[in-house]
């Protein structure tokens, strides 16, 4: 045994994007996953949602591995790794890891067809899954997860009217997966994500924001250094600046950064002030 100083290594991310369906998910972990490696091709998606991964393929050519039922926890180990052993692999999305829970073949479906005491047989399922999360953890690739959350109902006034709004509530996988996560994104029906748990330190108690790329070049940003606060995340936040094409793309951005607005507010209204002009000589323009 031997005491060492710690020492910040290169890590790689482990994401948990939990949300009800239509929230996103899958569109949202392409964008970080892009972010995080720059490269659609360096990209897999392990699809179990009925070829879900495939509406978006008009971002890039990334690569889909559709996995059929049953959905043990075996099936997905198997399937991380030959993503893994896939030429020039860098990002893995799961897409979902409910279904390693709930599906066909599934470890409640596993435990519930056992013959025997249902409280020790837990004992005999629980390690099959543990090994599926450790795979995710000691993957040499970027993991993102999708969680399907359950779903309600709530109703919330519009315009005067009480009128139903969908929710998400408990991600549908075992209890305590969240943990595992080195982040944890929430998203709301609105497509807005917040942080439930982030050992970054980029998201927690931070206002709600719009998943971009942005944003899985800000975690890769953390993963190569461990500074929420590099010069790496400001340059990349002052390219969302420049590339905004209205002021209430700028009114988001401030909103999203707060702990950098005493940095990029004059930049946010240099650009708004550059958006006005160019409008006032645009109606110039028409009116002659």
């Amino acid at each position: 045994m031997e005491i060492r100083t710690a020492e910040r290594r290169k890590a790689k991310i482990r994401l948990g994007l939990q949300g009800p369906s239509g929230s996103g998910k899958t569109y949202s972990s392409l964008l970080i996953a892009y972010g995080l490696c720059n490269d659609w091709s360096k990209i897999v998606v392990i699809d179990t949602e009925n070829h879900s991964a495939d509406l978006y393929a008009h971002l890039g050519e990334y690569r889909v591995l559709n996995l059929q039922k049953p959905f043990s926890p075996e099936s997905f180990i198997k399937a991380i790794e030959l993503c893994e052993s896939s030429a020039n692999t860098e990002v893995i999305v799961i897409d979902s890891i409910s279904m390693e829970w709930d599906g066909a073949g599934g470890v409640l479906e596993i435990h519930s067809s056992m013959i025997g005491n249902s409280f020790t047989n837990w004992n005999k399922v629980t390690p099959r899954h543990n090994a599926f999360v450790q795979k995710m953890l000691q993957s040499p690739c970027h993991i993102i997860a999708t969680v399907r959350s359950k779903q309600d109902y709530v109703l919330s006034e519009k315009n005067g009217k009480m009128v139903p709004e969908k929710v998400g509530l408990k991600g549908v996988t075992r209890e305590g997966m969240d943990y595992e996560f080195t982040l944890m994104l929430d998203l709301d029906i609105k497509h807005n994500a917040s942080a439930s748990k982030d050992r970054t330190g980029l998201f927690m108690d931070k206002p709600e924001f719009i998943i971009t790329t942005s944003t899985g070049k800000r975690i890769l940003a953390w993963c190569n250094t461990g500074n929420s606060s590099d010069v790496e995340s400001l340059e990349i936040i002052k390219t969302e600046i420049n590339s905004a094409k209205d002021i209430e793309t700028l009114r988001a951005i401030l909103q999203r950064y707060p702990e950098y607005r005493t940095t990029i507010e004059p930049l946010c209204i240099a650009a708004k002030n550059a958006m006005t002009n160019s409008l006032t000589v645009q109606s110039s323009t028409q009116i002659k």
